[in-house]
Order: C-alpha cells, then sequence, then structure tokens
C-alpha cells in the first residue's frame, strides 16, 4: 500500500477539476450552476454566506448529491449538474469535488480561493443572519451554532 500525504491527495484532486475564479463562478451560477457551501454553521455564523448558495455540510455532501441515493435533494435527478463546491479558502473544496467526480458529477468543481476569494473580489455576501442560502436536510442553520461553537471554543485549525 502507498501511503500518501494530505498534499498528494489535494493535488491529485485539483488535477481533475477544472477550479474556478470567483468571476467566473459567479458567471457559471448566472447561467445555472448550483453554488454549494460545505462550510459548517460555526464558519458561516462568523462568516456569512452567498446568497443563493445551497448549504450541504462536508458530511452530508454525496448522499445528497448523488443520484442513487435515497437521501439525495429533490433537485439532484442525474449526473449532468455544474456543481460549484465552497468551503473557506478552496482546500476542502477541492477534495469534495474530487469526491463528487467519483459519484459520476463530472461537472463538478470549486471555487479558487474559496469562500473568503468570493469576498475579496466584491461578490456579494451577507450575514448568515439574512437568511440567504438554502439549508439541505442534515445541514444545520448558522444562527443556530454560533452558541455550541463558542461553548466548544472552536477556532481555524485546519485549512477550509
Amino acid at each position: 500500500m502507498t501511503v500518501r500525504t494530505v498534499e498528494d491527495l489535494l493535488a491529485a484532486a485539483r488535477a481533475r477539476l477544472h477550479r474556478l475564479k470567483p468571476d467566473e463562478a459567479a458567471a457559471a451560477v448566472a447561467e445555472g450552476a448550483v453554488l454549494v457551501d460545505i462550510r459548517p454553521a460555526w464558519q458561516r455564523a462568523e462568516q456569512g454566506e452567498i446568497p443563493g448558495s445551497v448549504v450541504i455540510e462536508r458530511n452530508h455532501l454525496e448522499w445528497r448529491l448523488d443520484p442513487a441515493s435515497d437521501a439525495r435533494l429533490d433537485w439532484v435527478t442525474g449526473h449532468d449538474h455544474h456543481v460549484i463546491v465552497v468551503c473557506v479558502e478552496g482546500y476542502t473544496s477541492s477534495l469534495a469535488a474530487a469526491a463528487l467526480h467519483e459519484l459520476g458529477l463530472l461537472r463538478a468543481t470549486d471555487l479558487d480561493g474559496g469562500y473568503l476569494a468570493w469576498v475579496a473580489a466584491g461578490l456579494p455576501w451577507a450575514p448568515a443572519s439574512a437568511g440567504v442560502a438554502a439549508i439541505a436536510p442534515g445541514a444545520v442553520a448558522a444562527g443556530l451554532a454560533v452558541t455550541c461553537a463558542r461553548r466548544a471554543g472552536r477556532g481555524r485549525s485546519t485549512p477550509g
């Protein structure tokens, strides 16, 4: 068995993707792509959300987007959906988009630089309390997680 590092996994994942810059992602969404925010509720509560995005926390992603899954979202009717995965900085989203490729969602990709790059590009965002994102089943609304995250002392310890 060959042991690989997380950097190896990330490089392999990104080699499969056509990653989108924030302006490219915004244009793709305008043409029908779905922006999927995989950040946990405590990050969305602290940082905000992208209007029109669909929140599917990372631990539910494959089940919600696999057309063969009983837990899929209603709009997931096949493998041809153009899904753009978003995390904080574009690390976890690359791994997640590559996992979607394994399910046959070959148009899946991620946002290069993540949510922080989206905001830095001056693209629309709002506080999580504004309710601008659709919350998929199983995901926690950002406002509900703030108290729990603070009690747990959660801070950023790994790339997003």
